[in-house]
C-alpha cells in the first residue's frame, strides 16, 4: 500500500431498495477511490453490505462525512473501520487457502442442525466466508408436499482431519434428520457434465427383480437373496444368477405390465428436466434389466442404458441371461468409459446409487452420492441424501430454485 493512502472498510445495514448501491458508489467515485473488496447479502429485504476501499489520506475524512450524510438521507446505518496494512496483507494471504462447500439439506432446517454442522467446521479450524439459501422460501404450513430447505456454506481453510469431519457430519445428519455434502470448491465442481444413476431403489422405488419374482410366485426366495446382496453379505454375481434362475417360465408380457406401472422416485421428473435443460449427459448403470432401463430412457430422454439382458425364448423367460453381468466392478468401468466417450474429466462425473454394488461407481466418480442407501453404503460415501427425493441432487450441484425454469419446479 502506497504512502499517503488509507484503507477503510464500511459496513452498511438497512432496508434494501433499488439504486442504493449506485448511490453509495457514486459518492465514492467522486473521490476516485479503488474498491479492494465488496460483498452484499439480503435477508427479507434487509441489506448487509461491506465495501473495502483505498483512498488518499486527505480525502478519507470528506468521504466519511459524505457517506454519513447520504446514509441519513437513505435511512440506513453505516459504520467505518480503518484497516491496517498488516490486516490487509493477512486477508490477501488467505486467498491461497483451500475452499470447500458444505451443503445442508432437509425437509426443514433447524438451529440445532446448523449449530451442529458449523460447530464441526469450527473444530476443524475452518472459517465460513459466505452462506446462501438454495431453496425457495419455506412455507409456514409444513404439511405442504415436497417442502425442502437447503443452504450452502462457503468455507475456507484446511481440515485438521477430513475423514473425521466427514464421519462427524454423517453421524450428525443421521441423528438430526439432515443430508449433507462436503466438497472441495474447484472448477470441476462447477462443471459437472456426466451423471450416472443406479436404477432399482434409486430412479424407481422398487427392485424390479422382486416385482418379477412376485409374478412368478417366488417372491420370498428372491427378496431374501436380494437383501443379502444389498447388505454385501454375498457377491452380486452369485445373487444375480440365483435370482434370475428362479424366474424361469415367466411370460414376457408381464415385463411390459410392470414397466408401465413402475413407481418413479420422488423428484426424478424435476431432476431429469433440469439436467437435460442444462446439458448434462445421463446414464443408467444398473444391475437390473435392460428392458426396464430402456423404458425409463424413453420416458426421460436418458442418453445411455447399461443393464442386464434376460434371455427370452418363445415368449418365456428361460432363467438365463445374455451377455456380461453388470455388477459393481462393471458399473465403475462403464462410468470411466462414458467419461472418455463424452470427453470429460472423471472429476466432472457424478454417480448416484443405494446398494453395495454401487460402491465402486460412487468411489470412481468425481461426486458420489448415496441415495436412501443401506448402512454399509452410507458409511463408505461422503455425500448422502436420505430425507427427500432424488431432486435433492440438484442442490449438491449448486443449483438454486430461482435458477430453474418454471417447468423445472415440478
Amino acid at each position: 500500500m502506497n504512502q499517503g493512502t488509507e484503507l477503510i472498510l464500511i459496513r452498511i445495514n438497512g432496508i434494501d431498495r433499488p439504486g442504493l448501491m449506485a448511490s453509495i458508489t457514486e459518492t465514492l467515485a467522486k473521490y476516485d477511490v479503488d474498491i479492494m473488496d465488496i460483498g452484499q447479502a439480503d435477508i427479507h429485504s434487509t441489506l448487509s453490505l461491506g465495501i473495502l476501499f483505498k483512498s488518499k489520506e486527505e480525502d478519507s475524512g470528506n468521504i466519511m462525512k459524505a457517506l454519513l450524510f447520504q446514509a441519513s438521507e437513505l435511512g440506513i446505518d453505516i459504520r467505518f473501520y480503518p484497516i491496517s496494512r498488516d490486516e490487509y496483507e493477512q486477508w490477501v494471504g488467505m486467498q491461497g487457502k483451500n475452499r470447500y462447500i458444505l451443503t445442508l439439506l432437509a425437509r426443514k432446517l433447524t438451529a440445532q442442525q446448523i449449530s451442529g454442522a458449523t460447530r464441526i467446521l469450527a473444530e476443524q479450524g475452518l472459517n465460513i466466508d459466505a452462506i446462501r439459501r438454495l431453496t425457495g422460501r419455506v412455507p409456514l404450513d409444513e404439511r405442504k408436499a415436497r417442502v425442502r430447505a437447503c443452504i450452502e456454506l462457503s468455507v475456507r481453510g484446511t481440515p485438521r482431519d477430513k475423514e473425521q469431519l466427514q464421519s462427524d457430519l454423517m453421524h450428525l445428519g443421521t441423528r438430526l434428520g439432515m443430508d449433507f455434502s462436503f466438497q472441495e470448491d474447484t472448477m470441476y465442481r462447477r462443471m459437472r457434465r456426466l451423471i450416472c444413476f443406479d436404477m432399482d431403489s434409486t430412479l424407481i422405488e422398487t427392485e424390479v427383480i422382486d416385482e418379477l419374482a412376485e409374478r412368478a410366485g417366488v417372491g420370498a426366495q428372491v427378496r431374501e437373496i436380494t437383501e443379502r446382496a444389498m447388505r454385501g453379505e454375498i457377491g452380486f454375481r452369485e445373487s444375480f444368477i440365483e435370482r434370475v434362475a428362479l424366474l424361469k417360465g415367466l411370460d414376457e408380457s408381464v415385463m411390459h405390465d410392470i414397466a408401465v406401472h413402475l413407481p418413479i422416485t420422488e423428484g426424478v421428473e424435476r431432476l431429469m428436466f433440469v439436467l437435460k435443460h442444462y446439458g448434462y449427459k445421463i446414464a443408467i448403470l444398473s444391475g437390473g434389466f435392460t428392458y426396464f432401463g430402456n423404458y425409463l430412457k424413453e420416458k426421460f430422454k436418458i442418453d445411455y442404458v447399461y443393464a442386464n439382458n434376460l434371455e427370452i425364448v418363445d415368449g418365456k423367460l428361460t432363467g438365463r441371461y445374455i451377455g456380461d453381468i453388470v455388477d459393481g466392478k462393471r458399473k465403475a468401468e462403464l462410468l470411466q468409459l462414458l467419461a472418455q466417450v463424452e470427453n470429460v474429466d472423471i472429476a466432472q462425473t457424478i454417480a448416484v446409487g443405494d446398494g453395495a454394488n454401487d460402491l465402486p461407481m460412487l468411489a470412481a466418480a468425481g461426486l458420489g452420492i448415496a441415495f436412501h442407501a443401506k448402512p454399509k453404503v452410507r458409511a463408505n460415501t461422503h455425500q448422502a441424501i436420505n430425507t427427500m427425493g432424488l431432486d435433492g441432487v440438484l442442490y449438491f450441484l449448486g443449483f438454486k430454485d430461482s435458477y430453474l425454469d418454471e417447468r423445472g419446479k415440478l
